[in-house]
């Protein structure tokens, strides 16, 4: 009943989120548009502005809910989070660059070239070491020093039209989304999320502790690889088509595990379907509050969304 009620939230927001916008569509509008049979007009709005944002929303979400609840398995941590092994500070600064230089066509190629780095890396120095604290140190030392790197890129832009662009892209939006972000974004993101996936039983077996983990035939050294892949492939994927945006890996696993349990072989799909139907949800709330001239940037919606929730679970900790 509950996994029900959560598909049925997810695509209503999807289709929801069809009838949010500067043009108000009727639902009879916007079903003749999707047909092909509405007016020019409104079936440009819907078909190729609407559509592809709501999916390109959907599948990003997904792909963020997936990998936060993976990681947060992997490392027993609940403050664990996609940007924890620096990818998307990777991808940003491949994004960055790009707009240094002017190429704005291969902004994703470059952001999912900077993630591809990144993920590079992390496997070189984390090894085949057990401890999943060095992955995380590698990842937040990478993290650190791509943010690094991204802020002296910003320092020395080459005029302050660039820099508004960096700055504007950093903060997140899928106002610009196309079918062609999408086929970009959605492979990746697929093939990221059943990677992580069918780590799910082992990532299980690992919540027993390292050791018995490797005693029950758990490959640690496989199963991290395969967990820094199918993160990377999420996250830079996302990151290269819609910018930074944060706390979706971090907040939604917690929420999926108070209402279904903490098994990661339920909680990684069902975060990713909390994840996608979360995005579109903060998006379309992003669209309604976006006023003539101004724009409320999705990166910044969900932190503000994001930052009351956890600083209400810091606070329940303290209290048990």
């Amino acid at each position: 009943m509950k996994f029900t009620i959560l598909i049925i939230c997810t695509l209503s927001c999807v289709i929801f989120s069809l009838f949010i916008g500067t043009v108000d569509l009727s639902f009879t509008d916007v079903l003749k548009a999707l047909l092909g049979r509405g007016t020019d007009t409104n079936t440009i709005i819907v078909r190729e502005l609407r559509l592809p944002r709501s999916l390109t929303g959907a599948v990003i979400g997904a792909g963020l809910g997936a990998s936060g609840a993976a990681l947060q398995g992997y490392t027993r941590n609940p403050l664990a989070a996609p940007g924890i092994l620096g990818f998307t500070a990777c991808a940003a600064l491949g994004a960055v660059i790009a707009l240094y230089f002017g190429f704005y066509k291969w902004i994703p190629l470059a952001a999912l070239s900077g993630t591809a780095i990144g993920a590079f890396l992390i496997l070189k120095i984390s090894g085949n070491r057990k401890s999943a604290s060095t992955l995380i140190l590698a990842g937040v030392g990478i993290s650190a020093l791509a943010t690094a790197l991204t802020g002296l890129t910003m320092n020395f832009s080459p005029n302050p039209w660039a820099l508004s662009e960096m700055v504007y892209w950093l903060m997140g939006s899928l106002s610009d989304s196309q079918f062609v972000d999408l086929l970009i974004c959605a492979p990746l993101t697929i093939i990221g999320i059943i990677m992580l996936t069918l780590i799910g039983p082992d990532l299980k077996t690992l919540s027993l502790g390292e050791e018995t983990a490797v005693s029950l035939g758990v490959s640690l050294g496989r199963l991290r690889a395969i967990l820094i892949i199918g993160t990377a492939l999420c996250v830079g994927s996302g990151v290269a088509i819609a910018g930074a945006i944060g706390f979706i890996g971090l907040f939604i696993p917690h929420i999926i595990r108070l209402i279904f349990g903490s098994d990661p072989i339920k909680l990684i799909p069902l975060s990713a379907i909390s994840g996608a139907g979360f995005l579109v949800f903060a998006d379309i709330i992003s669209r309604y509050l976006t006023g003539p001239g101004t724009q409320l940037y999705l990166g910044i919606l969900t932190s503000l969304i994001g930052v009351p929730f956890f600083l209400y679970l810091a606070i329940k900790e303290t209290k048990v």
